[in-house]
This record gives structure tokens, C-alpha cells and sequence, in this order.
């Protein structure tokens, strides 16, 4: 069975710096993983350049077909994109904003299909966006604007989806709710690649996590194989307290090294 996503040799240089080195991993249905990393790893430039969005070498496979044979279209219906930026500049409702995660199943101005709204339910529950669906999206706190944006994203139904730094600005709550979406989208049998700031979710709710620093992959693997202290003394240059509990592993820093 081929792979739900395979990157293979993914190298972006940006100016006179190579952001990304021959990056190379496979994602397999109904897997959520974390991608794991300091600031200026190159987290957000590897979701790019797997969405195509930045230039880089090597090639990117979704169920062994190359994303770059595929119009624009086609690839948003097997691949969702929340980038880390969360800015909305027309002044819509939130639910016209996420039902804008239906775009790639209709054609011109199609009237929305059942399916379509049924999709669009979904989201605005997982998301807890019920009662902003009537708000403009300029009224938004940053909380609130990110989860709505997540929903557009879930609203696509896409086999793969791909957020950077989604719970950031989530109160604990909602950060929560957000990984168990995950967690249920990936038992549903899709696949979640999403760049985390937050190593106890990382290591409560992946399945695998994939830490880069440099624009290398440093390890890979099980979380409790991964957040150790000495590749978190190395990767981030911090001294952390590891334990697990009956939640899954937990991950505090507690100091420089």
C-alpha cells in the first residue's frame, strides 16, 4: 500500500542559506505527527515546500503520485494547509470563511451540495465556532480567528492535512480539543502533519514525532523515543523534566543548558 505522503531529498535554499537539507520521510494513513523543532529549524519553510509554495529541490508524493503533476485543484483536495500565519483581510462572516474550504469540490458559483454543508458542520463543531458563524471575521480575537481557520481547513475533508503551529494562541482547552480532532481525523484513517511549539501535546497525542534543527532531521520516532533529555539539551539548548503519566508523556522545560 503506498504511503499517504512521502518527501524525498526536500532542499530549499533561501538567498545564501540553506533552509532545508535533503530532508527525506514518509507519512502513513491514519498517522498524526508532530513536527518538532526550535524557531528557525525550518518548520514552516518544509510545510511550504511540500504545498509547493516555495522552491526547493527533491520531490514531494502523495499516494505515489508527485504533488507537482497536479493542478492547484486537484492537490486541495488531497492536501489541507493552515499556515502559521492567521491574518483574514476581507470582511466576511466566519461561517462564508470556512465554507471557503469547500472551493475545490464546486465549479464557478455551484450552490452548495449537501455534502457541502454537512462538511461545514462538522467543522464548525470540531472547532467550537458556533456561535461566531454569524460574526464577521474582522471582529475575531486571535484565538478565536485561528480556530476558525482551523475549521476552514477541516472543512476540505482532505486525506492529508498540514498545520503549522495550530494551537498557538489556544487557551488549554481548546488546545486539547484541537489534538483530540486530530487524533479522531487520523482514527478515521487520515493523515495530520502539524508543527508544534508544545512538546507535552507532542508527546500526549502523536503518534510520531519528527524533530529538525538546522533544516536536518535530528531523530524521528516514537515521542518517548524522540523528547529525550539529551536530544532536547542538543536540539533546543534546554534542561526539561520527562515523565509519563497516565495522559502520555509530559515534557516541562525546567532551565538552560
Amino acid at each position: 500500500m503506498s504511503c499517504a505522503l512521502s518527501v524525498r531529498s526536500l532542499g530549499v535554499r533561501l538567498g545564501q542559506r540553506d533552509v532545508l537539507r535533503g530532508v527525506s520521510f514518509e507519512l502513513q494513513p491514519g498517522e498524526f505527527v508532530g513536527l518538532l523543532g526550535p524557531n528557525g529549524a525550518g518548520k514552516s519553510t518544509l510545510l511550504k515546500a511540500i504545498m509547493g509554495l516555495v522552491a526547493g529541490s527533491g520531490s514531494v508524493l502523495r499516494d505515489s503520485r508527485p504533488l507537482a503533476d497536479m493542478t492547484p485543484k486537484q492537490r486541495a483536495r488531497e492536501l489541507a494547509y493552515l499556515p502559521q500565519e492567521r491574518e483574514v483581510a476581507w470582511p466576511v462572516s466566519v461561517r462564508t470563511l470556512i465554507e471557503l474550504g469547500r472551493s475545490p469540490y464546486r465549479t464557478g458559483f455551484d450552490r452548495p451540495r449537501e455534502q457541502d454543508r454537512l462538511a461545514v458542520e462538522a467543522a464548525i463543531s470540531a472547532m467550537d465556532v458556533g456561535t461566531l458563524q454569524d460574526r464577521s471575521t474582522l471582529e475575531l480575537s486571535g484565538g478565536e480567528r485561528a480556530r476558525v481557520l482551523i475549521a476552514r481547513a477541516l472543512a476540505q475533508e482532505t486525506p492529508v492535512l498540514l498545520t503549522d503551529e495550530p494551537a498557538a494562541g489556544l487557551d488549554p482547552a481548546h488546545q486539547i480539543a484541537l489534538m483530540s480532532t486530530f487524533r479522531h481525523l487520523a482514527c478515521e484513517g487520515r493523515t495530520v502533519l502539524a508543527s508544534l511549539h508544545e512538546l507535552t501535546l507532542a508527546g500526549q497525542w502523536c503518534d510520531r514525532v519528527i524533530l529538525i534543527a538546522d533544516g536536518s532531521i535530528v531523530a524521528e520516532g516514537a515521542p518517548a523515543a524522540v523528547l529525550t533529555p539529551s536530544n532536547l539539551a542538543t536540539v533546543y539548548g534546554v534542561r526539561a523534566q520527562i515523565s509519563v503519566t497516565s495522559d502520555g508523556l509530559s515534557v516541562v522545560p525546567t532551565g538552560l543548558v
